[in-house]
């Protein structure tokens, strides 16, 4: 029995309604503006993604992000909305790397022989949500024991596949990050809890760091290796 559900994606920006512009460019689907200078994106394959104003200026590595899987070998759609081409494959990587307009960065995969064209004119489509880790194995074993799924290890890397409410092929942890965590994430996730209360969470080994309260109605927590998330009882 599975603690939560994958929920949705949740971004910080210095422009909320500008980056989430650029990536409803790239993952297409549905943009809406919130009126409050956060935006939502409905992607056609699933992810939801809401980008939200802080007031703190973008530091540091980026510790979670997104791996895209292009329909053709050619990132050059990607550069034209506008994001900044860091790192092209060679004798180590066999993908591209590139930021978005505020710094945070991604990696585009080409394509594989059954993938299938993005949905509505997008240029991309999200595959895996990747993790700075650590301890990798344990990382993943400790999000499949609250979302489910199977755990598989490389040298590199731990993955999650088929946990609950996950739009992607994996959850990835990855213990080849250049730098390590030293700020809030600018990259969270948000899960939608079993039994409606987060004592489950905090039991496996989540720290709790805030309550529901007047301005916000979910807990805020921390995964073993301090990682936050936000979890939301039954809407």
């Amino acid at each position: 029995m599975t603690i939560a559900k994958f929920k949705d994606l949740c971004l910080d920006a210095g422009d909320a309604l500008a980056l989430a512009g650029f990536w409803h460019r790239v993952l297409g689907g549905t943009f809406t503006d919130n009126g409050d200078g956060s935006a939502r994106l409905d992607t056609g394959d699933g992810t939801l993604l809401w980008v939200d104003p802080v007031p703190e200026p973008r530091t540091g590595g980026t510790w979670v992000h997104l791996d895209l899987r292009l329909p053709e070998a050619d990132p050059a759609p990607l550069v034209a909305a506008g994001a900044t081409l860091l790192r092209d494959p060679d004798d180590e990587i066999q993908w591209w790397v590139l930021a978005d307009p505020e710094g945070n960065e991604f990696c585009a995969f080409p394509p594989r022989p059954d993938t299938a064209q993005p949905p509505g004119g997008a240029l991309a489509h999200v595959y895996e949500l990747v993790v700075g880790a650590a301890d990798g194995p344990a990382q993943a074993r400790w999000w499949a024991g609250i979302l489910g799924g199977t755990v598989r290890v490389t040298d590199d890397s731990a993955y999650v596949e088929n946990a609950a409410g996950l739009p992607w092929e994996f959850l990835v942890f990855d213990l080849e990050l250049p730098w390590r965590r030293s700020v809030k994430n600018r990259m969270h996730w948000d899960v939608d809890l079993v039994d409606g209360t987060p004592a489950a969470l905090v039991a496996a080994g989540a720290t709790l760091l805030r309550e529901p309260d007047d301005d916000i109605h979910w807990w805020v927590l921390a995964d073993p290796e301090g990682n936050e998330f936000c979890a939301f009882g039954p809407q």
